[in-house]
């Protein structure tokens, strides 16, 4: 059929699904180029996020070496005076969990609740959990709730200071146990850290050690002095450990991340190259196809 000015309608009739290809093509360059844009963004938060973590690992790590002594000391009066926890023992069990409320920094808060939830997954009965940090908090709330018996907010934000330590220490003498234990992350270098514990033990286990004579001048108020303190020293000294973890991990994450954003880049980019350059050639076509009809 043949139209005035001598133009064929099948001719464009075909014309025009050519044309709804090279819109869907435009939609896919476009989309290409906002995920583009979107990994650009990414990239660029978690390189500065692994600039400051590197700062604060490097004070971190600082603070760790001066805060060695306060657990080293705290450690070796228990296991000088040999304190165990007594048969009969009143009281149940304490565990303080030492995380923060910050995130993205691999599994650091996770492997200490896997800890604790393995533990309580065989009794939790007569265990009570102290969480320092939301993180370990929110993994065992929903499980293990009923046991928590305190939480400690703000952690992380800024470095853990003794008054901190102080704080926690303060309201975890007041809950009932006879024994229990801190777990912790313990910082062995910028890519590596292990979940470990250190003992607690209650005053009555303290009195009633086989070797606490080795010490003199030690009556009821200097015991019950020197447990307040060494606890609110392991504390501290778990803290810094965990603290010189978290931002190694962090570091370490970032610096994946970063990694993971740079080929996911190389990949679009050379997507979006060819895209385009299919994009291009298929418009030539459909520029020579018209010319062709309208001879």
């Amino acid at each position: 059929m043949m139209l005035a000015g001598g133009k064929s309608l099948l001719a464009i009739n075909a014309v025009q699904p050519q044309l709804g290809q090279s819109a869907r093509g435009m939609a896919t360059l476009k989309a290409i180029s906002i995920r583009l844009k979107s990994v650009k963004n990414i990239q660029k938060i978690t390189q500065s996020m692994k600039m400051v973590s590197a700062a604060k690992y490097s004070r971190a790590e600082r603070d760790l070496r001066q805060a060695r002594g306060f657990g080293e000391g705290a450690k070796s009066f228990y296991e000088r005076a040999e304190v165990t926890v007594p048969e009969k023992a009143e009281g149940g069990k304490l565990i303080v969990a030492i995380t923060s409320d910050r995130g993205l920094c691999g599994a650091v808060h996770t492997g200490v609740a896997r800890s604790i939830r393995t533990e309580l997954a065989e009794d939790s009965s007569n265990t009570q959990v102290v969480c320092v940090g939301d993180k370990s908090r929110n993994l065992l709330q929903r499980l293990y709730g009923k046991n928590i018996c305190l939480v400690a907010n703000e952690v992380g934000r800024k470095p853990p200071s003794f008054l901190d330590a102080s704080k926690v220490a303060l309201e975890t003498t007041k809950q009932n146990f006879s024994a229990g234990k801190i777990v912790y992350n313990k910082f062995k270098s910028v890519v590596s850290y292990t979940t470990s514990e250190l003992p607690l033990f209650s005053a009555a286990a303290v009195e009633s050690a086989p070797k606490l004579n080795v010490y003199d001048s030690l009556d009821n108020e200097v015991i019950k002095s020197y447990m307040e303190f060494s606890l609110a020293s392991l504390i501290f000294y778990t803290m810094k450990e965990s603290a010189c973890s978290e931002q190694s991990s962090r570091m370490t994450a970032m610096d994946n991340a970063s990694k993971n954003a740079g080929e996911m880049i190389d990949k679009l980019t050379l997507t979006f190259n060819r895209t385009r350059q299919a994009v291009i050639t298929r418009e030539l076509i459909e520029i020579i196809s018209g010319a062709a009809a309208l001879e």
